[in-house]
Formats: C-alpha cells, structure tokens, sequence
C-alpha cells in the first residue's frame, strides 16, 4: 500500500518548478489565462497566494506519495481544509501520479489514505475541482464515489 510522506521543503520547490507549466497550460486551455507569462503567473500565485509558507502554510498538507514495496517516489499529493459557510471541508489541490506509475492504482491508494486522514479530524466531505477534459481523473474520482456537484461550461464564438 502506498505511503503519504510528509513533503519536504526541496521536494516542495521541486514540485513548485514542475507543476507550474501544467498549471499554467491548464488555465490557458480552459480560457482562463493568456498564455504569455502563465508560468510566471502560476509560480506567483502557488507562493503567494496558497502556499505562502510552502509545506509549513496552515491548513495544508502536502504529501510525497512512496512504494515501500519498490523505494520510489511515485507522485505528490496536496490537500487543505476550507470553511465553507459554517461547514469545514478537504479540498484537494492537486495530485500527480508521476507518468512512469500510472494506471497501478497509486492515485486511489492515495485517496484512500487522505480520506482516512480527513476522516479522523471530524471532517466528513472532501472537494476537489477537475477539468473537464480530464477524462481519466474524472474516471478514478467517479470510481472512488465523488459525484459532481457543478458545471461550468462556455461555448467559444468564432467569426
């Protein structure tokens, strides 16, 4: 069974440095960001904005995920919690399965894990945000029992 490692300050710059292209293409595709300084835009507002105080920023947690069965790392996963009108929830942030480990049911593992972290606080729901051309994600959230709960959908005008 996969382990959740506390992140370590290297392993939260390193994941900074990589995760922000993806970030950023994310927001250009979805029509959120222009695509000239996205990178830069999203480097900014993951230090600024999320995580100020990185892996020691209050209400976040940030986690390596680990194969004891083989040594390796095999992705990241980032969770924090949120008051939500008199409600606290989870909301995931982010998680990342590196390509080399996907499809072995590490992502899964991973929430499993969480959920039984976020379970033991007293919190009893769990948010995250997908986009919509993400089909394998959605896939495993819809396999773990996550229902959608909005839509957000825009329909580009071409001359």
């Amino acid at each position: 069974m996969i382990e959740l490692a506390p992140m370590t300050a290297e392993e939260y710059e390193d994941y900074l440095v990589g995760m922000a292209p993806d970030y950023a293409r994310e927001h250009v595709e979805a029509g959120n960001w222009p695509e000239e300084g996205a990178v830069d835009r999203a480097l900014k507002e993951m230090r600024e904005v999320y995580l100020p105080q990185g892996v020691e920023t209050e209400n976040h947690f940030l986690f390596t995920l680990v194969d004891p069965e083989i040594g390796e790392k095999v992705g990241m996963l980032w969770y924090g919690f949120l008051e939500r009108g008199s409600r606290k929830q989870a909301f995931v942030y982010d998680v990342i399965v590196d390509e080399a480990y996907r499809r072995r049911g590490y992502g899964s593992q991973a929430f499993e894990k969480m959920e039984e972290m976020v379970k033991a606080t007293g919190v009893n729901v769990i948010a995250l945000h997908v986009f919509g051309y993400n089909t394998g994600a959605r896939a495993m959230y819809e396999k773990l029992g996550y229902e959608v709960t909005d839509y957000m959908m825009k329909k580009w005008l071409r001359d």
